[in-house]
């Protein structure tokens, strides 16, 4: 969250609101919090007030002190699917950016996998252990996910995250390849 841009506005709301709660759910003082995560309390004065572009480092150590997850800090509190974040984390200066799309808690490692799937061809999977999940981003093309026989269309640039202890596959009804990018949370 490097430069201030139309988006970063929520995202800066959300920062704000998510460590002052948990702060104050804590039950720490802003100086306590200050010590604990090596930021000055000058500085979370000012992002708890919304004033204060912070950076992913400084979220990083304020979320370490407060014992949660990077992504709670950013995600909005009315959010009801909790693995979907979907904000903006960073901006440079000539456009690029770096959105935080999902989450899932994983208690062993994350595969990172890169697929592609020609025209007409499908993967059926069995149903992964209990606890597994998914992270589904779709880089170029038009995928169908199907799980538990329920179909859902993911088209270039979206995503889906979902417990993957069940039937599952990935399907290309289109006449165009199909890329994407899957993360198997273990």
């Amino acid at each position: 969250m490097s430069k201030p841009t139309e988006h970063s506005g929520s995202v800066l709301q959300h920062v704000s609101h998510n460590i002052r709660h948990l702060r104050c759910a804590a039950g720490l003082s802003q100086s306590a919090l200050a010590e604990r995560s090596a930021v000055s309390r000058r500085m979370l004065v000012a992002i708890e007030a919304g004033e204060k572009n912070v950076s992913l480092a400084t979220l990083d150590r304020i979320a370490g002190a407060l014992e949660v997850p990077f992504s709670q800090l950013i995600q909005a509190a009315d959010q009801r699917d909790r693995s979907r974040i979907d904000e903006l984390a960073w901006a440079g200066q000539k456009g690029s950016k770096a959105v935080l799309l999902g989450t899932s808690p994983a208690s062993r490692e994350v595969e990172l996998w890169e697929w592609r799937l020609e025209p007409g061809e499908q993967y059926v999977s069995e149903a992964d252990a209990e606890g597994w999940s998914e992270q589904i981003y779709v880089a170029q093309g038009c995928l169908t996910l199907v799980i538990e026989g329920v179909e859902r269309t993911l088209r270039a640039g979206e995503f889906f995250v979902f417990a993957s202890n069940c039937l599952y596959g990935y399907r290309n009804d289109t006449s165009a390849e199909v890329r994407f990018v899957r993360n198997v949370v273990i």
